[in-house]
Protein backbone atom coordinates (compact mmCIF):
# COMPACT_ATOMS: atom_id res chain seq x y z
CA UNK A 1 0.00 0.00 0.00
CA UNK A 2 0.74 3.29 -0.93
CA UNK A 3 2.23 6.15 2.04
CA UNK A 4 -1.72 8.24 1.97
CA UNK A 5 -1.38 9.34 5.16
CA UNK A 6 1.35 12.57 5.48
CA UNK A 7 0.42 13.21 9.57
CA UNK A 8 2.61 9.80 10.31
CA UNK A 9 6.03 9.40 9.59
CA UNK A 10 7.32 6.87 7.10
CA UNK A 11 8.72 3.97 9.26
CA UNK A 12 11.72 3.97 6.88
CA UNK A 13 12.67 7.50 8.23
CA UNK A 14 12.44 7.26 11.80
CA UNK A 15 10.76 4.27 13.22
CA UNK A 16 10.88 5.90 16.76
CA UNK A 17 8.72 8.71 15.72
CA UNK A 18 6.13 6.76 13.29
CA UNK A 19 5.60 4.67 16.44
CA UNK A 20 4.96 7.91 18.55
CA UNK A 21 2.71 9.22 15.66
CA UNK A 22 0.87 6.12 15.50
CA UNK A 23 -0.13 6.33 19.14
CA UNK A 24 -1.42 9.83 19.05
CA UNK A 25 -3.29 10.15 15.77
CA UNK A 26 -4.50 6.42 16.36
CA UNK A 27 -5.85 8.51 19.50
CA UNK A 28 -4.18 4.97 21.64
CA UNK A 29 -2.99 7.14 24.40
CA UNK A 30 -2.49 11.15 25.56
CA UNK A 31 0.69 12.24 27.53
CA UNK A 32 -0.43 13.42 31.36
CA UNK A 33 1.28 15.73 33.19
CA UNK A 34 3.12 13.68 34.76
CA UNK A 35 5.99 12.55 32.93
CA UNK A 36 6.19 8.60 32.49
CA UNK A 37 2.64 8.23 33.06
CA UNK A 38 0.29 8.15 30.28
CA UNK A 39 -3.66 8.41 29.56
CA UNK A 40 -5.04 5.43 27.84
CA UNK A 41 -7.75 6.92 25.38
CA UNK A 42 -11.00 4.61 24.56
CA UNK A 43 -9.54 3.14 21.61
CA UNK A 44 -5.84 1.93 23.06
CA UNK A 45 -7.94 1.02 26.35
CA UNK A 46 -10.44 -1.16 24.22
CA UNK A 47 -7.76 -3.14 22.41
CA UNK A 48 -6.05 -4.13 26.13
CA UNK A 49 -9.76 -5.18 26.82
CA UNK A 50 -10.14 -7.60 24.64
CA UNK A 51 -7.07 -8.83 25.93
CA UNK A 52 -7.84 -9.06 29.18
CA UNK A 53 -10.94 -10.89 27.97
CA UNK A 54 -9.29 -13.29 26.31
CA UNK A 55 -6.68 -14.38 29.00
CA UNK A 56 -8.73 -14.31 31.73
CA UNK A 57 -11.34 -16.86 29.93
CA UNK A 58 -8.23 -18.94 30.05
CA UNK A 59 -7.43 -18.34 33.18
CA UNK A 60 -10.10 -19.50 34.65
CA UNK A 61 -11.01 -22.30 32.42
CA UNK A 62 -7.29 -23.58 34.54
CA UNK A 63 -8.69 -22.84 37.46
CA UNK A 64 -7.35 -19.38 38.46
CA UNK A 65 -9.37 -17.41 40.45
CA UNK A 66 -8.89 -13.41 40.32
CA UNK A 67 -8.28 -11.08 43.36
CA UNK A 68 -7.33 -7.70 44.11
CA UNK A 69 -4.45 -7.02 47.18
CA UNK A 70 -3.74 -2.91 47.94
CA UNK A 71 -1.66 -0.78 45.80
CA UNK A 72 0.82 0.35 48.51
CA UNK A 73 3.46 -1.86 50.07
CA UNK A 74 5.00 -1.41 53.70
CA UNK A 75 8.78 -1.21 53.35
CA UNK A 76 9.28 -3.25 56.20
CA UNK A 77 7.64 -6.29 54.35
CA UNK A 78 8.91 -5.14 51.05
CA UNK A 79 12.68 -5.94 52.96
CA UNK A 80 11.93 -9.32 53.49
CA UNK A 81 13.54 -11.23 50.23
CA UNK A 82 16.20 -9.44 49.90
CA UNK A 83 16.98 -10.76 46.21
CA UNK A 84 13.79 -8.96 45.63
CA UNK A 85 14.46 -5.70 47.18
CA UNK A 86 17.85 -5.41 45.28
CA UNK A 87 16.14 -6.00 41.74
CA UNK A 88 13.15 -3.16 42.75
CA UNK A 89 14.78 -0.72 45.31
CA UNK A 90 15.90 1.20 42.36
CA UNK A 91 12.34 1.36 40.57
CA UNK A 92 10.16 2.35 43.84
CA UNK A 93 8.22 5.04 44.29
CA UNK A 94 7.90 5.63 48.07
CA UNK A 95 5.32 7.26 49.93
CA UNK A 96 6.55 8.80 53.20
CA UNK A 97 4.00 10.99 54.48
CA UNK A 98 0.17 10.18 55.50
CA UNK A 99 -1.67 13.68 55.45
CA UNK A 100 0.25 15.64 57.53
CA UNK A 101 1.92 12.79 59.38
CA UNK A 102 5.51 11.22 58.60
CA UNK A 103 4.85 7.29 58.42
CA UNK A 104 7.03 5.01 60.41
CA UNK A 105 6.98 2.77 57.82
CA UNK A 106 7.08 4.13 54.47
CA UNK A 107 4.51 3.20 51.83
CA UNK A 108 5.89 1.30 48.14
CA UNK A 109 3.38 2.30 45.40
CA UNK A 110 4.01 -1.48 44.00
CA UNK A 111 6.18 -2.31 41.21
CA UNK A 112 4.79 -6.17 41.79
CA UNK A 113 2.57 -8.05 44.42
CA UNK A 114 5.26 -11.12 45.41
CA UNK A 115 5.61 -10.05 48.83
CA UNK A 116 2.19 -9.02 49.61
CA UNK A 117 0.67 -12.24 47.79
CA UNK A 118 3.25 -13.97 50.41
CA UNK A 119 2.46 -12.07 53.52
CA UNK A 120 -1.37 -12.97 52.47
CA UNK A 121 -0.29 -17.12 51.75
CA UNK A 122 1.04 -17.00 55.09
CA UNK A 123 -2.15 -16.37 56.70
CA UNK A 124 -4.43 -19.03 54.76
CA UNK A 125 -2.51 -21.98 54.37
CA UNK A 126 -2.22 -24.07 56.71
CA UNK A 127 -2.24 -27.61 55.15
CA UNK A 128 -2.09 -29.55 52.07
CA UNK A 129 -5.59 -29.39 51.75
CA UNK A 130 -5.47 -25.44 51.04
CA UNK A 131 -2.83 -26.10 48.18
CA UNK A 132 -2.95 -25.15 45.08
CA UNK A 133 -3.55 -21.52 45.57
CA UNK A 134 -4.38 -19.84 42.00
CA UNK A 135 -4.96 -16.25 42.31
CA UNK A 136 -4.14 -13.49 39.52
CA UNK A 137 -4.96 -9.82 39.95
CA UNK A 138 -5.45 -6.93 37.22
CA UNK A 139 -4.07 -4.10 38.08
CA UNK A 140 -1.52 -1.10 37.71
CA UNK A 141 2.21 -1.29 38.95
CA UNK A 142 4.45 1.77 39.10
CA UNK A 143 8.08 1.50 38.35
CA UNK A 144 10.15 5.01 38.17
CA UNK A 145 11.45 4.41 34.99
CA UNK A 146 14.38 7.18 33.54
CA UNK A 147 13.56 7.00 30.04
CA UNK A 148 9.75 5.95 29.04
CA UNK A 149 7.88 5.03 25.72
CA UNK A 150 4.21 4.85 25.83
CA UNK A 151 3.00 1.03 26.20
CA UNK A 152 6.18 -0.07 26.07
CA UNK A 153 8.30 1.23 29.01
CA UNK A 154 5.94 3.58 31.58
CA UNK A 155 6.22 4.75 35.04
CA UNK A 156 2.92 3.16 35.52
CA UNK A 157 1.08 0.45 33.20
CA UNK A 158 -1.51 -1.91 33.18
CA UNK A 159 -1.14 -5.76 33.40
CA UNK A 160 -2.01 -9.04 35.17
CA UNK A 161 -0.02 -10.73 37.71
CA UNK A 162 -1.02 -14.52 38.36
CA UNK A 163 0.61 -15.85 42.14
CA UNK A 164 -0.03 -19.56 42.89
CA UNK A 165 1.29 -21.70 45.47
CA UNK A 166 1.95 -25.31 45.13
CA UNK A 167 2.95 -28.56 47.43
CA UNK A 168 5.73 -29.76 45.22
CA UNK A 169 8.32 -27.89 43.21
CA UNK A 170 6.96 -30.46 40.48
CA UNK A 171 3.18 -29.19 40.24
CA UNK A 172 4.98 -25.62 39.95
CA UNK A 173 7.07 -25.72 37.19
CA UNK A 174 4.43 -27.39 35.01
CA UNK A 175 2.09 -24.06 36.09
CA UNK A 176 5.00 -21.96 34.90
CA UNK A 177 5.50 -23.85 32.05
CA UNK A 178 1.29 -23.93 31.58
CA UNK A 179 0.83 -20.52 31.62
CA UNK A 180 3.76 -19.59 29.18
CA UNK A 181 1.69 -21.76 26.73
CA UNK A 182 -1.37 -19.25 27.39
CA UNK A 183 1.16 -16.54 26.58
CA UNK A 184 2.27 -18.05 23.48
CA UNK A 185 -1.39 -19.11 22.39
CA UNK A 186 -2.69 -15.30 22.74
CA UNK A 187 0.16 -14.10 19.85
CA UNK A 188 -0.70 -16.75 18.25
CA UNK A 189 -4.54 -16.63 18.17
CA UNK A 190 -5.00 -13.48 18.98
CA UNK A 191 -2.29 -11.09 18.68
CA UNK A 192 -1.25 -12.65 15.10
CA UNK A 193 2.28 -12.47 16.58
CA UNK A 194 4.74 -15.62 16.73
CA UNK A 195 7.29 -15.32 20.01
CA UNK A 196 10.11 -17.55 20.54
CA UNK A 197 9.41 -18.98 24.30
CA UNK A 198 12.41 -20.33 26.37
CA UNK A 199 14.23 -19.90 29.43
CA UNK A 200 15.94 -16.50 30.25
CA UNK A 201 19.68 -16.61 31.73
CA UNK A 202 20.49 -15.97 35.03
CA UNK A 203 21.69 -12.71 34.34
CA UNK A 204 18.47 -11.85 33.32
CA UNK A 205 15.91 -13.94 35.28
CA UNK A 206 13.75 -12.10 37.41
CA UNK A 207 14.71 -10.94 41.10
CA UNK A 208 14.24 -13.62 43.68
CA UNK A 209 13.16 -16.38 40.91
CA UNK A 210 14.83 -19.52 40.35
CA UNK A 211 13.66 -20.13 36.83
CA UNK A 212 12.25 -17.34 34.33
CA UNK A 213 10.75 -18.51 31.55
CA UNK A 214 9.45 -15.71 28.57
CA UNK A 215 7.92 -15.28 25.03
CA UNK A 216 9.99 -12.69 23.02
CA UNK A 217 8.83 -11.10 19.80
CA UNK A 218 10.88 -9.27 17.37
CA UNK A 219 10.23 -5.78 15.99
CA UNK A 220 10.78 -4.71 12.26
CA UNK A 221 13.24 -2.65 13.45
CA UNK A 222 15.06 -5.86 14.39
CA UNK A 223 15.00 -5.16 17.88
CA UNK A 224 13.32 -8.14 20.44
CA UNK A 225 10.13 -7.04 22.92
CA UNK A 226 9.78 -9.04 25.67
CA UNK A 227 6.36 -9.75 25.88
CA UNK A 228 5.38 -11.93 28.93
CA UNK A 229 7.22 -13.82 31.88
CA UNK A 230 6.21 -16.73 33.95
CA UNK A 231 8.69 -17.52 36.93
CA UNK A 232 9.47 -20.50 39.33
CA UNK A 233 10.19 -19.07 42.62
CA UNK A 234 11.22 -22.73 44.42
CA UNK A 235 10.50 -22.31 48.72
CA UNK A 236 12.39 -19.01 48.68
CA UNK A 237 9.90 -16.57 49.36
CA UNK A 238 7.75 -18.73 50.65
CA UNK A 239 10.47 -19.31 53.45
CA UNK A 240 11.17 -15.53 53.71
CA UNK A 241 7.73 -15.05 54.85
CA UNK A 242 7.40 -18.32 56.91
CA UNK A 243 4.91 -19.79 54.86
CA UNK A 244 4.15 -23.75 56.05
CA UNK A 245 1.43 -26.15 55.66
CA UNK A 246 0.97 -29.85 57.26
CA UNK A 247 2.07 -32.42 55.04
CA UNK A 248 0.19 -35.34 53.75
CA UNK A 249 2.67 -37.47 56.46
CA UNK A 250 1.92 -34.78 58.84
CA UNK A 251 4.90 -32.95 58.49
CA UNK A 252 5.51 -29.28 58.52
CA UNK A 253 6.71 -28.01 55.04
CA UNK A 254 6.93 -25.56 52.60
CA UNK A 255 4.98 -24.91 49.43
CA UNK A 256 6.66 -23.96 45.98
CA UNK A 257 5.47 -20.72 44.24
CA UNK A 258 5.20 -19.52 40.75
CA UNK A 259 4.73 -15.62 39.41
CA UNK A 260 3.68 -14.85 35.80
CA UNK A 261 2.32 -11.84 34.50
CA UNK A 262 1.96 -9.70 31.01
CA UNK A 263 1.09 -6.21 30.32
CA UNK A 264 0.03 -3.22 28.27
CA UNK A 265 3.62 -4.22 26.95
CA UNK A 266 1.38 -6.14 23.71
CA UNK A 267 0.13 -3.19 22.91
CA UNK A 268 3.48 -1.91 21.68
CA UNK A 269 4.01 -4.90 20.09
CA UNK A 270 0.96 -4.85 17.92
CA UNK A 271 1.88 -1.14 16.76
CA UNK A 272 4.96 -2.35 15.91
CA UNK A 273 4.61 -5.99 14.12
CA UNK A 274 1.80 -5.39 12.12
CA UNK A 275 1.71 -1.72 11.83
CA UNK A 276 2.19 0.23 8.28
CA UNK A 277 3.09 3.84 6.68
CA UNK A 278 -0.62 4.35 6.83
CA UNK A 279 -0.96 3.69 10.65
CA UNK A 280 -2.21 0.78 12.57
CA UNK A 281 -2.68 -3.06 11.64
CA UNK A 282 -5.13 -4.55 13.91
CA UNK A 283 -5.46 -8.33 13.97
CA UNK A 284 -9.47 -9.14 13.67
CA UNK A 285 -9.67 -10.55 16.95
CA UNK A 286 -8.61 -7.96 18.95
CA UNK A 287 -9.19 -5.49 16.83
CA UNK A 288 -12.10 -2.99 18.89
CA UNK A 289 -13.91 -1.93 15.53
CA UNK A 290 -13.34 -5.18 13.25
CA UNK A 291 -15.79 -3.33 10.49
CA UNK A 292 -16.66 0.24 9.36
CA UNK A 293 -19.30 0.78 7.23
CA UNK A 294 -19.33 3.96 4.98
CA UNK A 295 -21.36 5.30 2.89
CA UNK A 296 -21.20 6.53 0.48
CA UNK A 297 -23.31 9.42 -0.97
CA UNK A 298 -25.21 9.29 2.24
CA UNK A 299 -27.04 11.95 1.40
CA UNK A 300 -29.59 9.16 -0.62
CA UNK A 301 -32.25 7.80 2.00
CA UNK A 302 -31.44 4.27 0.14
CA UNK A 303 -27.79 4.20 0.93
CA UNK A 304 -28.22 5.31 4.69
CA UNK A 305 -31.23 2.61 4.88
CA UNK A 306 -28.74 0.07 3.09
CA UNK A 307 -26.16 0.80 5.80
CA UNK A 308 -28.08 0.85 8.91
CA UNK A 309 -29.40 -2.79 7.98
CA UNK A 310 -26.00 -4.27 7.27
CA UNK A 311 -24.97 -2.12 10.73
CA UNK A 312 -27.92 -4.24 12.45
CA UNK A 313 -27.50 -7.44 11.37
CA UNK A 314 -23.52 -8.14 11.84
CA UNK A 315 -24.18 -6.27 14.89
CA UNK A 316 -26.59 -9.19 15.61
CA UNK A 317 -23.70 -11.60 14.72
CA UNK A 318 -21.34 -10.33 17.67
CA UNK A 319 -19.36 -8.46 15.15
CA UNK A 320 -17.69 -5.36 16.50
CA UNK A 321 -19.06 -3.09 13.63
CA UNK A 322 -19.10 0.96 13.59
CA UNK A 323 -21.63 2.83 11.05
CA UNK A 324 -19.76 6.58 10.27
CA UNK A 325 -22.86 8.43 9.08
CA UNK A 326 -20.54 11.89 9.98
CA UNK A 327 -20.22 14.65 7.37
CA UNK A 328 -16.72 13.48 6.66
CA UNK A 329 -15.93 13.00 2.91
CA UNK A 330 -15.69 9.21 2.15
CA UNK A 331 -11.78 9.92 1.09
CA UNK A 332 -11.48 11.41 4.64
CA UNK A 333 -12.98 7.97 6.15
CA UNK A 334 -10.73 5.90 4.40
CA UNK A 335 -7.79 7.67 5.71
CA UNK A 336 -9.17 7.57 8.94
CA UNK A 337 -10.25 4.11 9.50
CA UNK A 338 -6.79 2.93 7.61
CA UNK A 339 -4.92 4.71 10.47
CA UNK A 340 -7.16 3.18 13.56
CA UNK A 341 -6.20 -0.08 11.65
CA UNK A 342 -9.67 -1.59 11.22
CA UNK A 343 -9.55 -4.73 9.93
CA UNK A 344 -12.52 -4.98 7.13
CA UNK A 345 -14.38 -1.57 5.46
CA UNK A 346 -17.57 -2.09 4.00
CA UNK A 347 -18.86 0.36 1.56
CA UNK A 348 -22.60 1.15 0.51
CA UNK A 349 -23.14 3.24 -2.26
CA UNK A 350 -25.91 4.04 -4.98
CA UNK A 351 -24.79 1.72 -7.26
CA UNK A 352 -23.60 -1.30 -5.06
CA UNK A 353 -27.44 -1.47 -4.04
CA UNK A 354 -28.75 -1.67 -7.37
CA UNK A 355 -26.41 -4.19 -8.32
CA UNK A 356 -27.18 -6.19 -5.17
CA UNK A 357 -23.65 -6.32 -3.74
CA UNK A 358 -21.63 -4.65 -1.30
CA UNK A 359 -18.03 -3.70 -1.42
CA UNK A 360 -15.51 -5.11 1.17
CA UNK A 361 -11.79 -3.97 1.63
CA UNK A 362 -9.11 -5.62 4.05
CA UNK A 363 -7.07 -3.12 5.78
CA UNK A 364 -4.11 -5.44 5.89
CA UNK A 365 -2.97 -5.58 2.08
CA UNK A 366 -5.79 -3.15 0.55
CA UNK A 367 -7.16 -5.93 -1.60
CA UNK A 368 -11.05 -5.60 -2.42
CA UNK A 369 -13.70 -7.58 -3.36
CA UNK A 370 -17.71 -7.39 -4.12
CA UNK A 371 -19.66 -9.69 -2.34
CA UNK A 372 -23.63 -10.63 -2.62
CA UNK A 373 -25.70 -8.61 -0.18
CA UNK A 374 -26.71 -12.43 1.51
CA UNK A 375 -23.13 -13.26 1.40
CA UNK A 376 -22.03 -10.45 3.45
CA UNK A 377 -21.89 -11.98 6.95
CA UNK A 378 -20.29 -15.17 5.62
CA UNK A 379 -18.18 -13.25 3.41
CA UNK A 380 -17.09 -10.90 6.53
CA UNK A 381 -15.96 -13.90 9.07
CA UNK A 382 -14.25 -15.82 6.18
CA UNK A 383 -11.93 -12.71 5.82
CA UNK A 384 -11.35 -12.69 9.43
CA UNK A 385 -9.55 -15.73 9.69
CA UNK A 386 -7.92 -15.21 6.15
CA UNK A 387 -6.64 -11.79 7.40
CA UNK A 388 -5.71 -12.93 11.08
CA UNK A 389 -3.24 -15.95 8.82
CA UNK A 390 -1.79 -13.42 6.42
CA UNK A 391 -0.88 -11.43 9.42
CA UNK A 392 0.56 -14.23 11.43
CA UNK A 393 2.41 -15.68 8.41
CA UNK A 394 3.85 -12.19 7.51
CA UNK A 395 5.35 -11.92 11.26
CA UNK A 396 7.01 -15.12 11.12
CA UNK A 397 8.07 -15.08 7.56
CA UNK A 398 10.32 -11.70 9.07
CA UNK A 399 11.30 -14.20 12.65
CA UNK A 400 12.52 -16.65 10.32
CA UNK A 401 14.76 -14.53 8.02
CA UNK A 402 16.02 -12.65 10.99
CA UNK A 403 17.16 -15.47 13.19
CA UNK A 404 20.57 -15.99 12.33
CA UNK A 405 23.24 -18.35 13.46
CA UNK A 406 26.52 -16.52 14.85
CA UNK A 407 29.74 -18.23 13.75
CA UNK A 408 32.14 -15.66 14.77
CA UNK A 409 32.29 -12.14 16.54
CA UNK A 410 32.83 -10.36 13.77
CA UNK A 411 29.21 -12.17 12.34
CA UNK A 412 28.00 -11.30 15.77
CA UNK A 413 27.83 -7.70 15.10
CA UNK A 414 26.69 -7.71 11.34
CA UNK A 415 24.01 -9.87 12.68
CA UNK A 416 22.95 -6.87 14.96
CA UNK A 417 23.82 -4.42 12.85
CA UNK A 418 20.96 -5.84 10.41
CA UNK A 419 18.64 -6.36 13.32
CA UNK A 420 17.68 -9.59 14.82
CA UNK A 421 18.10 -12.75 16.44
CA UNK A 422 21.90 -13.98 16.67
CA UNK A 423 22.34 -17.67 17.36
CA UNK A 424 24.95 -17.82 20.04
CA UNK A 425 26.58 -21.01 21.16
CA UNK A 426 27.58 -20.33 25.27
CA UNK A 427 29.63 -21.79 27.31
CA UNK A 428 27.24 -20.26 30.13
CA UNK A 429 29.87 -18.27 31.68
CA UNK A 430 28.35 -14.50 32.59
CA UNK A 431 31.70 -12.78 31.90
CA UNK A 432 30.87 -14.00 27.66
CA UNK A 433 27.07 -12.85 28.11
CA UNK A 434 28.83 -9.21 29.87
CA UNK A 435 31.35 -9.19 26.73
CA UNK A 436 28.25 -9.32 24.33
CA UNK A 437 26.92 -6.50 25.89
CA UNK A 438 29.93 -4.64 26.31
CA UNK A 439 30.74 -5.03 22.54
CA UNK A 440 26.97 -4.68 20.98
CA UNK A 441 24.39 -3.47 23.37
CA UNK A 442 22.90 -6.71 22.84
CA UNK A 443 21.27 -9.07 25.88
CA UNK A 444 20.65 -12.44 26.23
CA UNK A 445 16.72 -12.59 25.29
CA UNK A 446 16.08 -16.46 25.87
CA UNK A 447 17.36 -19.65 25.60
CA UNK A 448 15.01 -21.66 23.48
CA UNK A 449 13.37 -24.83 24.67
CA UNK A 450 14.20 -26.75 21.10
CA UNK A 451 17.75 -26.46 21.81
CA UNK A 452 19.67 -27.31 18.57
CA UNK A 453 23.69 -27.18 19.22
CA UNK A 454 25.19 -26.41 15.68
CA UNK A 455 28.80 -26.04 17.32
CA UNK A 456 30.85 -27.21 19.94
CA UNK A 457 32.59 -24.00 20.90
CA UNK A 458 30.85 -20.68 22.66
CA UNK A 459 31.51 -18.13 20.07
CA UNK A 460 32.94 -15.63 22.51
CA UNK A 461 35.46 -17.85 24.83
CA UNK A 462 36.11 -20.87 22.79
CA UNK A 463 35.30 -23.17 25.73
CA UNK A 464 32.83 -26.40 25.47
CA UNK A 465 29.45 -24.82 24.26
CA UNK A 466 26.67 -25.31 26.94
CA UNK A 467 23.68 -23.56 25.29
CA UNK A 468 22.11 -22.49 22.40
CA UNK A 469 21.59 -18.41 23.06
CA UNK A 470 19.25 -16.24 21.27
CA UNK A 471 20.90 -12.44 21.85
CA UNK A 472 19.53 -9.23 20.12
CA UNK A 473 19.05 -5.45 21.20
CA UNK A 474 16.11 -5.00 22.84
CA UNK A 475 13.62 -2.31 23.85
Amino acid sequence: MTNKNESITRQEDDFAQWYTDVCLKAELMDYSSVKGFIIYRPYGYAIWENIQKYLDEKFKYVGVENVYLPLVIPTSLFQKEKDHVVGFAPETLVATKGGKNDLDDPLIVRPTSETLFCDHYAKIIKSYRDLPKRYNQWCSVVRWEKTTRPFLRGSEFLWQEGHTMYETAEEARKDALRMLEIYDAAGRDLLAIPFVKGIKTEKEKFAGAVETYSIEALMPDGKALQSGTTHYFGDGFAKAFGIQFLGRDNKLETPHQTSWGVSTRLLGAIIMVHGDDNGLVLPPHVAPIQVVIIPVQQNKPEVMKKAREYYEFLKAAGIRVKLDDSDHTPGWKYSEYEMKGVPLRLEVGPRDISNGVAVIAKRNDGEKFIVKEADVLSEVSRLFEVIHKEMYQKAFRYLLDHTTEAHSIEELGQIFDRGGYAKVMWCGDQECENKVKELYQATARCMPFDQNPFDEKCLICGKKAEKVVFFARAY
